[in-house]
């Protein structure tokens, strides 16, 4: 390996470790082996111009300025009590409304750390009071938020399309299942945890007359996916045209049918939703130019070489991709890692056999529970910021649910047909 890329690494893990933002630390390493490799100034300015001229990625901000809408209206709040109807019984009962609704809200929002924000800031809370522990509490809403980026719309499942020339569009139609399945196990281990442990009070079912009622208010939040997925599925429109519909859909429906918006909320709307977008265009862009790099300096070549001992047998590739992705999304930001290790690992998987929207859903899954882990668990800050509990106590409470994750992600890698039965 060529002393720019040598010392390109050296910078990363050096920002990483002082916890400088992720796209600011990929883009000192990259201005590092512009300079130490004699390579054009200009270089890192026009790729990282470059990579966000695209029509696809159009999709992300219509899709974050959708999700903020909706959480800064009553959406969330519709969704929690449908949840609620449907398996508030069950043992474990709060949990389970806890990661129903993420799978709800992970269909509005498609980011992770939005989906515990706006769910966990009601759940955790509210399983307090109804008797169950603080890291438990927790530790569910925090795990369950993953879902938001496995279930469509999902942001890094659009930034996986565009890095890999993908279709979006199947990838959207692809993750339904896998999330709904990883929201299974996450709702089994709760159940199994809640049994064991005796957690929280028996709440009564629902009569059929207040799910119908719950089902009638939540009406405007449910037709969301479907007017999303639906539009994508019947070829009436792209992500992004869904995305803008999503936008308009939202905003119509909050404003002038729930009139849950005033003009303070709209302008927090747009701040945030403009810091969220900020926050992820830069690191598309550093990383965009660091995948460059590596292409440059002929690194996919060298892991290409490193691991061809591997690529007569897929399943076996498949495992040690499998663990490095884990490996990587302790450290690293999970846009980051789809921007460039998907450049690196793409032609050793075509090579042996892997679809490509196959393994898309298996990098998103393995990318979301980097955001369990600790030093760059995205969604260990969010859950610790509303409980107030300790990020070291809060990461040991997780470890059954990534567990839980860990056994549905392996089924997910090896029975490619529940990821490709809806194409």
């Amino acid at each position: 390996m060529e002393l720019p890329i040598i010392l390109a690494i050296i910078t990363l893990i050096v920002c990483l470790i002082l916890s400088i933002p992720i796209g600011v630390s990929i883009g000192a390493c990259v201005a590092v082996a512009v300079v130490s490799g004699d390579l054009p100034v200009e270089f890192l300015m026009q790729k990282m111009f470059t990579s966000l001229d695209s029509f696809p990625l159009l999709a992300v901000p219509f899709f974050i300025l959708a999700g903020e809408i909706m959480q800064k209206g009553s959406m969330a709040q519709a969704l929690l009590n449908i949840s609620r109807c449907l398996v508030g019984h069950i043992t474990g009962g709060m949990a389970h409304v806890s990661i129903l609704t993420c799978m709800f809200y992970g269909a509005l929002s498609g980011s992770g750390p939005a989906t515990v924000a706006a769910v966990g800031g009601i759940m955790i809370p509210a399983m307090k009071d109804d008797g169950y522990p603080e890291d438990f509490s927790t530790a569910v809403n925090t795990s369950a938020g993953c879902l938001g980026i496995m279930i469509p719309p999902s942001v890094p499942l659009i930034i996986y399309g565009t890095t890999a020339n993908v279709s979006v569009g199947d990838l959207f139609i692809a993750g339904i299942v896998p999330g709904i399945f990883v929201g299974i196990f996450l709702m089994m281990m709760s159940w199994y945890l809640a049994k064991k442990r005796k957690y929280g009070n028996v709440i009564e079912k629902a009569s059929c007359r207040d799910t119908f009622n719950a089902l009638h208010e939540a009406k405007y939040a449910l037709l969301v996916p479907v007017i999303v997925l639906g539009g994508i599925y019947g070829g009436i429109t792209t992500p992004t045209e869904a995305g803008a519909i999503a936008v308009v859909y939202a905003f119509l429906v909050e404003f002038f049918v729930l009139k849950t918006l005033t003009l303070k909320r709209i302008i927090e709307i747009f701040k945030s939703a403009a810091i969220t977008n900020a926050a992820i265009f830069i690191v598309v862009a550093t990383a965009t130019a660091f995948g460059q790099l590596l292409m440059i300096y002929s690194v996919p070549d060298l892991l290409v070489e490193a691991l061809s001992g591997f690529a007569s047998n897929k399943y076996l590739l498949l495992f040690i991709i499998l663990i490095f992705l884990l490996i990587m999304g302790t450290f690293m930001d999970a846009l980051a890692n789809i921007l460039i290790l998907t450049p690196l690992l793409q032609p050793l998987l075509v090579n042996a056999g892997v679809d490509m929207t196959h393994f898309g859903i298996i990098m998103i899954v393995a990318c979301a529970m980097g955001f369990l882990t600790p030093p760059v668990g995205v969604n260990l800050f969010v859950g610790c910021g509303i409980s107030g509990m300790s990020i070291e106590k809060l990461s040991y409470a997780v470890l059954p649910f990534l567990f839980a994750m860990f056994v549905a992600l392996l089924f997910l890698t090896y029975i490619p047909t529940l990821s490709l039965i809806l194409l």
